[in-house]
């Protein structure tokens, strides 16, 4: 048995899969999100727990020798860690956005691009330098008492291993990493103000870092690898590393990912590259702020249930009767494949007359767009997988089919622990099957007429975005 753990923002999951990739068995446990005024939170204590609650249910479920586990989940925010890896206060989430008024400076001052052409990231409220930069501000005594600033796995590595705190290339990628030497940008640091808070960085295992399980969730000795986080993690379950090749994750957060050897600083800064367990190959990333949780906030405020969602979109026609809908729904605003702190969803052409419906296939495919977007900016060439929880919906897939215009090969499951058994194997010298571990579940085809209609509303959205960021830029 091979056991993939990814600690997601809302849903701790872990999943057991045998030698031919076939999943096994899946335990799941939600995890809370504190929100307060643009602050997202999470408590350590509770996710932490949350990882060992689901190992232990699916080692119990699925009894046997646990061959290997790799670990994988959300990444950028700041989880701040002792010396013996326990929690020196909440973690500050990536959704959070308290630190949107020192990116709005380093954006108008020049860092934000500085620090771009140097790394290949756009920073954004929710990661670790704007975040770590506001704590020095405002919360020094919290970095005082930290040993190390993690990654949420980074977190979890070091309480199930008791291993020495450590990252990897793949989260060390958002802000701070040198995608060529694959080592910290001392200089970075400089430009935010933090060179008196770099022994707060992680160090980087490269390649990952590999310990035993101490005996909690796992049973003691279990090889346990801190996989890449959940983007690349995904890449890896869906099988995206060729060069051109592309990835949709329709989850959380709406995420566009293209397998690149190229490095190009260039150009409107925006998304990032994220650096693999491969010295030379990168994913092009392109992670907008909001996936499903916009679809969310729509079902919930019009009553509607996700078992309701593809019968509502097959009764609404292409163009929702002329209900349009720009899905920037989060606190922190937007970024990728632009950066607006204070960018927010706008829902135009309601009426009386306007259904449900409407509102729901109006925001699938506002959500569409972002992803066309994305994947434009992110250089995508080749075949495009798609995975999250929007392909439990066949209808919205359908539609993103329709809106992207091109094929989509549906990879369902746990992707994301999926791709982290298979970076840990990788690491361990375990002969895996790759192809047969990341074998599509379904093919959808673009329908031709509603492909061509997509094709002009998706220009009519960009106009509608422009006049959006004009707007925010001048609140």
């Amino acid at each position: 048995m091979y056991v993939g753990i990814d600690v997601g923002t809302s849903t701790v999951k872990a999943a057991a899969f045998d030698g031919g990739g076939r999943e096994l068995a899946v335990a799941a446990r939600p995890v809370g999100l504190a929100l307060h005024g643009g602050v997202v939170e999470q408590d350590m204590e509770e996710v932490y727990s949350a990882v060992v609650g689901v190992l232990g249910e699916l080692t119990t479920r699925v009894p046997g020798p646990v061959e290997l586990a790799g670990l994988t989940g959300q990444g950028d925010g700041v989880w701040l860690v002792d010396k013996d890896g326990l929690p020196v206060r909440a973690a500050a989430s990536w959704m959070d956005g308290r630190a949107h008024e020192l990116l709005d400076q380093w954006l108008e001052d020049g860092t934000f691009e500085a620090v771009f052409r140097r790394t290949g990231s756009a920073m954004f409220p929710g990661c670790p330098g704007p975040l770590l930069a506001w704590f020095d501000r405002y919360e020094p005594r919290a970095l005082d008492a930290a040993a190390t600033a993690l990654y949420c796995k980074d977190m979890v590595f070091r309480r199930l291993t008791g291993a020495p705190a450590t990252t990897d290339v793949s989260d060390a990628s958002m802000p701070f990493l040198d995608p060529r030497t694959r080592t910290y940008d001392n200089r970075v640091v400089e430009l935010l103000g933090l060179t008196h808070r770099r022994g707060l960085l992680a160090p980087i295992g490269d390649p990952l870092a590999v310990a035993e399980a101490r005996g909690e969730g796992l049973p003691a000795g279990t090889r346990v690898a801190n996989g890449p986080y959940d983007l690349p993690a995904c890449a890896l379950g869906a099988g995206v590393t060729v060069p051109g090749d592309g990835l949709l994750i329709v989850g959380t957060c709406l995420a566009s990912l293209v397998a690149t050897t190229d490095l190009d600083l260039s150009g409107e800064p925006a998304g990032l590259y994220i650096s693999t367990d491969r010295p030379g190959h990168r994913l092009r990333a392109m992670p907008a702020m909001v996936g499903t949780a916009a679809l969310d906030w729509v079902l919930s405020t019009t009553g509607v249930h996700h078992e309701e969602v593809d019968a509502l979109l097959a009764d609404t026609p292409p163009g929702a009767n002329g209900v349009r809908v720009l899905p920037y729904f989060a606190p922190s605003g937007e970024r990728a494949p632009f950066v607006e702190p204070r960018l927010r969803a706008e829902l135009t052409g309601v009426s009386l007359e306007s259904t449900k419906g409407d509102l729901v296939r109006a925001t699938c495919e506002g959500i569409g767009f972002a992803a066309r977007h994305c994947l434009a900016a992110a250089g995508l060439t080749g075949s495009l997988a798609v995975c999250g929880g929007g392909t439990r919906s066949p209808a919205w897939m359908r539609l993103l089919a329709d809106v992207l215009g091109r094929p989509l090969r549906v990879v369902e499951g746990e992707v994301g622990a999926r791709g982290a058994v298979l970076a840990a194997a990788e690491r361990y010298g375990v002969a895996l099957d790759a192809a047969a571990w990341t074998e599509p579940t379904a093919v959808v085809e673009p329908d031709a007429a509603r492909a061509a209609y997509y094709t002009k509303a998706y220009g009519e959205h960009l106009e509608r975005l422009a006049a959006a960021r004009n707007r925010a830029r001048r609140v």
